[in-house]
């Protein structure tokens, strides 16, 4: 192998290897393969790179890249992230090769995923949860899925036209791969419409209801009465939360929910140009057999001393996929090791305060957006903490191009003609100055 030390084989290993086999070279191996379908002549490959060059080319690449200031949300929230946490992320402690199994060696691992479930039924009020679920968007689509397991004779789950589209379009794709018959409940006046609701569950078949905590007009909903309604029927109230935002409006347990489930992003992992982010889902405690992902619980050793092994594992490979609950195996807890981190840093004092400066800033904005005479209000007196919508007076993909020119992510059109805008502790109030200067500028 000589200086090549990262190469896996060595030409007699090589060899060896295809003698034992019986065949003479690597081309045999590909004997049965077409040949129009084999790749002719030589790769178009770059010459090779000094460690220098190679990061002054990737430097280059970045610099295509062109910052802006956001200025939306739409489930993916630019918060600030303490710096300590990559630092943090790097110890060896949380390392492991893949999914916790052995206990003897993962108990770094195995720790965080407990405090992430302790953290998340914390915020949601509820009584257990889990880990591993990929983002927002999936983890709805597998409470549909646990509402479906968990009611007998019922295949129907109610979606609110109030759910992020990204989700709705998840939700869809699981239910029509998994035979789920689903039925939309309208928003009225900025809100999930409880006449609707009734109308739909009084035809006996629905195994759950999927709500927003906060709906993609950025309007926290008020959901007094869904449960009682839901229950009566003998279905389960599922809500679609911001957890950062449960810092500070009503929780899923408070509502009465089954079930809560998210998108832990919110919660200090950076943007990242979408991903990778991590779900979550907490449920009561009736429902913890349904549901799907790892569960890690803690005990004592034979010595007496704390530690954690995995309680419930229902979801991965190894059991028959007939009867899994989801046969999607992800392992997504290092943004569940950066929540935690993110979450025992900021503690309750800190969410509420990032909550109260994305308010202020909001609010701002929105009532400085509304004396320039270009917007109007879209849902007046709705309560809303760092997203809202108004209607432009303008053409709104053309407001937001423009602003993408000036530097600002802002103005995302949504479907009714409607622009959204959003405000976190992040921006300062120079960096909404700047944008109503924007906005005045591109209006005049």
């Amino acid at each position: 192998m000589g200086q090549f030390a990262y190469f896996p084989h060595t030409e007699g290993e090589v060899k060896s290897m295809l003698e034992r086999i019986g065949v003479s070279d690597l081309d045999a191996l590909y004997a049965d393969v077409p040949g129009e379908y084999l790749r002719k002549g030589e790769y178009d490959l770059p010459e090779a790179l000094s460690e220098g060059e190679v990061r002054s080319f990737f430097d280059s690449l970045g610099k295509k890249n062109v910052p802006l200031k956001v200025f939306v949300g739409g489930g993916c929230y630019d918060h600030y992230s303490p710096a300590v946490i990559p630092a943090l992320l790097s110890r060896s402690e949380f390392l492991t090769a893949y999914t916790p199994y052995q206990p003897e060696i993962s108990q770094g691992t195995l720790r965080y995923i407990f405090e992430f479930q302790s953290m998340i039924c914390a915020l949601t009020g509820l009584d257990a949860a889990n880990a591993s679920l990929y983002d927002g968007p999936t983890s709805a689509a597998e409470a549909m899925m646990l509402s479906v397991a968990s009611t007998r004779k019922k295949n129907r789950v109610l979606i609110s036209d109030g759910l992020l589209p990204q989700v709705v379009k998840v939700v869809e794709t699981y239910a029509k791969y998994h035979g789920v018959e689903l039925g939309r409940v309208p928003v009225m006046g900025g809100q999930t419409c409880i006449n609707c609701l009734r109308a739909e569950l009084s035809k006996d078949d629905v195994a759950g209801v999927i709500v927003p905590s906060i709906n993609r007009f950025g309007i926290v909903e008020d959901h007094s009465g869904f449960a009682e309604l839901i229950h009566a029927e003998k279905g389960l109230l599922i809500e679609y939360c911001d957890p950062s935002a449960l810092a500070v409006v009503k929780s899923p347990s408070e509502w009465d929910a089954d079930v809560a489930v998210g998108d832990g992003q919110s919660l200090g992992i950076p943007l990242s140009f979408g991903g990778p982010y991590v779900g979550f889902m907490a449920v009561r405690s009736e429902y913890l057999r349904k549901m799907p992902g790892r569960i890690v619980g803690e005990t004592v050793d034979r010595d007496g001393k704390r530690c954690y092994v995995l309680t419930l594992q229902a979801r991965e490979q190894h059991i028959r996929r007939e009867k899994a609950t989801s046969n999607i195996c992800s392992n997504e807890s290092l943004m569940a090791l950066y929540v935690t981190m993110y979450l025992s840093l900021m503690g309750p004092e800190g969410l509420r305060k990032v909550n109260e400066l994305s308010s202020s800033g909001a609010h701002y904005l929105h009532d400085a957006l509304l004396r320039t005479g270009k917007f109007e209000e879209v849902f007046p007196g709705k309560p809303f903490l760092k997203e809202f919508v108004l209607k432009p007076l303008t053409d709104p993909e053309n407001l937001r191009k423009k602003l993408l020119e000036a530097g600002f992510f802002a103005a995302a059109p949504t479907e009714e003609g409607y622009v959204s805008f959003c405000v976190t502790e992040n921006r300062t109030r120079e960096e909404v100055d700047a944008l109503l200067a924007a906005i005045e500028e591109i209006l005049r």
